[in-house]
């Protein structure tokens, strides 16, 4: 998929990643092609080894003039004498077998890591075989158990003698047979023996371990045909291996009735004349149509679909759920396509810690203000000094000297916090003239995000003891962005969305975004069957369209309702607790219950919503805000207005925290964070994050656009679901004619008059009605109401003239008799 290169400011190399479908699959056919030829030099080795051996094989082997008998020439000869005799002997045969079975998964595009079990017991099997042959064949030169059986094999042998490492081996060979067999040893029988043994090798290949209770041989029969029907009921891709494993599994009941036939002749029976009724009728399992779906029966009565079982990995339920399933080989982005900026990191300079260390204690001074103690605490981009003042000194007095220290460093955006909480002491933060930047890559690379074990967790930034940053978006539980134009809002959403994008699965998150702009969030189209939901029949995923962003926010209220009701019927408090239930499998699908992902809904510019919309915006983010933490949707709202009008109470309320980047009043910063000091910030990046009544200084880690891009087009470029994940529907009051209920029969007496008037002079006002029909205001604004709910006129555009949408008078008459006739 051909993708357009960006580039702002500096041109950025980014290394392309290899992201092709073909990759495992070539990946898959050379391992396979290896095995291949290691299986031929293992055999060619068993016949030709002396011949090599006697031709001084160890001693010369790459000299130019010596013929090897090897079928593979030289390199073969070297290759089988290293597996063989410097290795594990005839237990070599097993790499084949191993390197055969993962390029086989890797060309069917299987994961690697259903393998670990196969590779498991392959490593024991190599292990405990290599020393069986060293010890058995101990007296022999050709090297069956290779230099480990050998030496491990000898060493044991010294150890236990020859009798305790024969008891050792045949222990160890019942055992492993008892561990993959399970035999029930109270039925026990040749044929049943010969079938475990088949089971056994099955196992041994496909890396599972077969648990088979004991059970009746009657019984045993049964469930093994119903685990052969079960198999054959799951969902393929193909219609016509459906119907081979539907053909399969009427053979399958077909010699099941034979058998129940057989059983019903040898029953007594009820003479009733010629008739015969059978004392018990045995059940015969039903066939599914073509046409319906086909089941699986499971404990409860009730029914699962196949494909809710296949997706599952199992049809008796007895594993947990994994959602991450659906979509198993989604691999998540790799933190080489971020950039890390090393270039551009500076350290502070010692000088420049003690200058500024001067100033500050000189000022101090010049207000007869004395200190005992100060120490610099160096951050990305600002460094924080902590004073302790003499006894005496009033906090108050050095919080008034903000503007002349600033002075006397001839520093922007000081700020002095008096005091800090906790430590008893008073912090003036000063601005490094050299800031450093503080990469996305660096803060996703600590140890401190790997080891997060939290729903949604962001990585900010660094703090001022230069620390990464990570908090849980679930907990906060909604987050409010503000901040004058250019001061890093757009970063800062960047960098929470990639946070959860590096961390979370398609199956565990989606985005909702929304962005009047139009320009900020478009990129992430890309994970449109990924990680993005959005509402059904919308054109676009990313939300833009101030009608579709009402649409959008009232149907999130619906699913928040869909999802109490979900939790109520599962007696669950969270979503923790029910999604925690769902994987216990401890719900039923068909009961309607589903595993919840977290929905962030994240806004870009909320202040245009609220000038174009007003109340239909505030009012269902204020319900989302209040009720929607406990089922999992979490909100981020940004904008550059942090006005009162914007910023309501409401949402103030229900927003505890809070992301403030610069503004340039002290009225915007109290208006965001309750408190001063948003507007002493330096830019850049630079924020205070205030969280629960706690303020921190913050610089927000960057991510650019390339960057960002890369990281899209990794996640873009892999499979992903068949439709995106799509909002309930939303049927709100649209244009259209009666749209709001109101019938003709119910119009005013002047209805027609008024109609007629607003069309003759294209002029949709309430004050030319009420001039020319001699009404009172309230009954013209009635009529005017009326006229836009009929689809004459459009609806209210605040001071000016309400658009006239019929043109003529031929037309409205017309419409008029339409409306008379359907009323």
């Amino acid at each position: 998929m051909a993708t357009k290169k960006r580039t702002s400011g500096k041109q950025l190399k980014i290394r392309p990643v290899i992201n092709d479908e073909r990759v495992p699959k070539l990946a898959g056919i050379i391992l396979c092609f290896v095995a291949v030829y290691l299986f031929i030099a293992f055999i060619s080795y068993i016949f030709t080894w002396q011949e090599d051996y006697d031709k001084a094989f160890l001693r010369n082997l790459f000299a130019s003039d010596l013929s090897m008998n090897n079928w593979l020439g030289r390199l073969g000869a070297i290759v089988s004498n290293g597996f063989f005799y410097w290795g594990f002997g005839m237990s070599s045969f097993i790499f084949v077998g191993v390197l055969v079975r993962y390029g086989i998964d890797l060309i069917k595009n299987v994961p690697l890591k259903k393998n670990t079990k196969t590779l498991w017991y392959s490593f024991l099997l190599l292990l405990f075989s290599s020393i069986f042959f060293g010890f058995v064949f101990q007296n022999s030169t050709f090297p069956w158990g290779g230099a480990f059986g050998d030496m491990v094999a000898m060493w044991l042998q010294r150890f236990l003698g020859v009798v305790g490492m024969f008891i050792l081996l045949l222990g160890g060979i019942i055992g492993f047979l008892v561990w993959f067999l399970n035999p029930n040893f109270q039925e026990l029988t040749p044929a049943k023996a010969v079938q475990e043994v088949k089971w056994f090798f099955e196992d041994l290949i496909n890396g599972k371990v077969r648990r088979r209770p004991g059970k009746k041989a009657e019984t045993a029969v049964v469930v093994a045909d119903a685990k052969e029907s079960t198999e054959a009921l799951k969902p393929s891709s193909g219609t016509e291996e459906r119907e081979k494993k539907r053909s399969l599994l009427r053979e399958n009941q077909l010699a099941f009735e034979m058998a129940e036939r057989k059983k019903r002749e040898k029953k007594p029976t009820l003479q009733a004349g010629d008739n015969a009724l059978e004392i018990a009728e045995p059940i015969v399992p039903e066939v599914a149509p073509a046409d319906e779906e086909p089941t699986i029966e499971v404990a409860d009565g009730e029914k699962i679909p196949t494909d809710v079982a296949a997706a599952a990995g199992n049809t008796n339920h007895s594993e947990p759920y994994d959602p991450t399933l659906e979509l198993p080989a989604f691999e998540q982005p790799t933190t080489n396509l971020l950039l890390s900026y090393d270039d551009q990191k500076f350290e502070v300079d010692r000088a420049e810690l003690e200058m500024n260390k001067d100033q500050i204690i000189e000022t101090l001074l010049n207000y007869k203000i004395e200190i005992t103690k100060i120490r610099a605490t160096i951050g990305p981009t600002v460094t924080l000094y902590e004073i302790v003042p003499a006894p005496g000194v009033r906090i108050s007095k050095i919080k008034n000297l903000e503007d002349d220290i600033a002075l006397s460093l001839a520093a922007l955006g000081i700020r002095i916090i008096a005091p800090i909480p906790g430590r008893g002491t008073i912090g003036i933060e000063v601005p490094n003239k050299k800031k450093q930047i503080v990469s996305l890559k660096e803060t996703l690379m600590s140890e401190k995000f790997k080891r997060a074990k939290m729903d949604l967790p962001i990585a900010l930034g660094k703090t001022i003891n230069n620390e990464v940053f990570v908090a849980d978006l679930a907990k906060m539980p909604h987050l409010l962005i503000a901040g004058a134009t250019g001061q890093g809002k757009s970063v800062g959403i960047n960098t929470i969305i990639m946070s959860l994008l590096y961390k979370k699965h398609p199956s565990q998150v989606k985005l909702v975004l929304i962005d009047p702009k139009k320009v900020e969030l478009f990129p992430y189209a890309q994970l449109e069957n990924h990680f993005l939901g959005y509402l059904p029949g919308q054109d676009e995923p990313i939300t833009t369209e101030t009608n579709k962003v009402v649409h959008t926010l009232n149907s999130l209220c619906i699913e928040m309702d869909e999802r109490y009701n979900l939790l109520k019927a599962a007696s669950a408090r969270n979503i923790r607790e029910y999604n925690d239930k769902f994987v216990a499998r401890r719900l039923n699908p068909h009961k309607g219950h589903r595993f919840l992902p977290f929905i962030v809904l994240v806004i870009d510019e909320f202040a245009d919503l609220i000038m174009t919309a007003g109340k239909e915006i505030e009012l269902p983010i204020g319900r989302l805000a209040q009720l929607a933490r406990a089922i999992g949707i979490h909100l981020i709202i940004a904008t550059q207005r942090p006005s009162v009008n914007i910023i309501t109470g409401v949402i103030k309320a229900n927003f505890p925290a809070r992301i403030a980047f610069k503004v340039t009043s002290k009225i915007d910063s109290r208006t965001i964070l309750d408190n001063g000091g948003a507007d002493q910030l330096i830019g850049r990046g630079d924020m205070l994050l205030s969280v629960g009544g706690d303020m921190i200084r913050l610089q927000c880690a960057f991510v650019d656009t390339p960057e960002v891009e890369a990281v899209l087009k990794f996640i873009g470029d892999q499979k992903g679901y068949p439709e995106p994940y799509f909002l309930p529907e939303f049927h709100g009051d649209d244009a259209e004619h009666g749209a709001t209920g109101f019938k003709f029969s119910e119009a005013d007496e002047n209805f027609e008059d008024a109609a007629r008037l607003v069309v003759q002079n294209q002029h949709g006002s309430t004050s030319m009605i009420q001039r020319r029909l001699k009404l009172g205001y309230n009954r013209a604004g009635r009529i005017m109401d009326q006229l836009e709910a009929l689809g004459i006129v459009g609806p209210s555009e605040g001071s000016k003239a309400r658009e006239v949408l019929i043109y003529d008078e031929m037309e409205l008459e017309k419409y008029l008799e339409q409306l008379k006739n359907t009323k």
